[in-house]
C-alpha cells in the first residue's frame, strides 16, 4: 500500500463541492484505503470524479490526467478539493510519490482529457509510441494502459469503462488484478459493474448518504443491471414513448 487514508479539516466550508455528502463525510471521518484496489461507484454528480482528481492533485499528480513527476496539465495542477485534501502516505509511498521528480511513479488515467493529453505526449520518452489519433477510442485507451500500468505507484482512473467493451473492460480487469499483485495501489471511480468485480476489490459507494463500504452484490448499480438485463421494458417503458 502507498497511500493509507485522505482526509479534510474540518471546518464548515460552504461551497461546491464541500457541499456534496461524500465530501462532507470525508470532512466529519476521513476515507481508508484497505486494499491494493479500490473502487468508488456512484450516480453522475455524486462526487467519485471530483474526489479521484482531487487525490491526483494532493499527491502530485496533474488533476487533469498524466503522469507523477510531470507537469503539462493546461489548466491548474490541482482542483479546490485537492488543495485541501490530507494525505497519509506509508514510507514506500513517500518514496514513489514524494521523490525526486524523475522518479516518482504513478498516473491518473482521466478518460475526460486522455486525448488531450497523448497529443502532447505519445512518443515521449517514458510515455507510449503510436499515436492515439491513429486508433479507436478503445485501442487507444488500451495503448495507454498498457505503457503506463505496469510498476509499482499509484493509479487513477475516472470512468476508464468510457471507450471500452465488455471484453475489454475484463482484460482491465486482468492489467488491475496483475498490478495489484506486482506492489501497484488502484483507486478508480466508475459507473462499471465489471470492473467493480474486480477479485479483492474494496468497493466504496457514494450517495446522499456520503461513502459507505458494500459489497459488488449490494451495488445499486448491480442490482439495476441485472434487473435491466432481466426484464429491459420495466425500465424502457418509464422513458420512451
Amino acid at each position: 500500500m502507498l497511500l493509507t487514508r485522505i482526509y479534510l479539516d474540518p471546518d464548515d466550508r460552504p461551497a461546491w463541492p464541500f457541499t456534496l455528502p461524500p465530501v462532507q463525510h470525508l470532512a466529519e471521518h476521513g476515507l481508508s484505503f484497505e486494499r491494493p484496489v479500490t473502487f468508488l461507484v456512484g450516480e453522475n454528480g455524486s462526487g467519485k470524479s471530483t474526489i479521484v482528481e482531487a487525490i491526483a492533485g494532493a499527491c502530485k499528480i496533474s488533476s487533469q490526467g498524466g503522469k507523477a513527476g510531470t507537469k503539462y496539465a493546461s489548466t491548474g495542477e490541482s482542483t479546490p478539493l485537492g488543495e485541501v485534501l490530507r494525505t497519509d502516505l506509508t514510507s514506500n509511498g513517500l518514496r514513489l510519490l514524494s521523490g525526486p521528480r524523475r522518479r516518482r511513479s504513478g498516473f491518473f488515467f482521466r478518460a475526460e482529457t486522455l486525448f488531450n493529453l497523448g497529443q502532447n505526449v505519445s512518443g515521449m520518452y517514458g510515455f507510449w509510441e503510436e499515436p492515439l489519433t491513429e486508433q479507436s477510442h478503445g485501442e487507444g485507451f488500451f495503448t495507454v494502459l498498457e505503457a503506463m500500468f505496469n510498476d509499482p505507484g499509484l493509479y487513477l482512473m475516472d470512468e476508464p469503462e468510457a471507450a471500452l467493451s465488455f471484453t475489454s473492460c475484463l482484460r482491465l480487469v486482468a492489467l488491475m488484478d496483475h498490478l495489484a499483485a506486482v506492489g501497484g495501489q488502484i483507486i478508480c471511480a466508475t459507473h462499471s459493474p465489471v470492473l467493480a468485480a474486480t477479485p479483492g476489490a474494496d468497493i466504496i459507494e457514494l450517495d446522499d448518504h456520503g461513502l459507505r463500504r458494500t459489497a459488488w452484490e449490494k451495488l445499486q448499480l448491480v442490482d439495476h443491471w441485472k434487473r435491466f438485463m432481466a426484464k429491459p421494458d420495466l425500465y424502457l417503458r418509464h422513458v420512451t414513448g
